[in-house]
């Protein structure tokens, strides 16, 4: 992902307002193709920590809200998901929003 093509702030202003319709917290960005199940050289993937009541019907819909408020593919990878070599991996390409 490009990160100079998305204006920080108006990144945060989204990030906010998914967050405060789904019950998760977005902890950083990824390195493109982190989030494998979105696809597209302007793909967005995201690392969130779920909070309670959390669903991953719900974790699709944070993926589809902020996909339309961005105009671009958002993919949304747990840190409660990620474990042994998966979790070093992405981890490593974090970058704090």
């Amino acid at each position: 992902m490009n990160i100079q093509s998305i204006d920080r702030r108006i990144l945060l202003t989204h990030l906010h307002a998914v967050e405060e319709k789904f019950p998760l917290r977005f902890v950083g960005l990824l390195e493109q193709g982190s989030a494998t199940h979105v696809f597209g050289d302007d793909a967005v993937s995201l690392l969130a920590e779920k909070c309670e009541g959390l669903s991953y019907l719900g974790v699709t819909g944070a993926e589809a809200d902020l996909s339309d408020r961005l105009g671009r593919p958002v993919g949304i990878i747990l840190r409660s998901e990620l474990h042994g070599n998966d979790e070093k991996r992405v981890l490593a390409g974090l970058k704090p929003i």
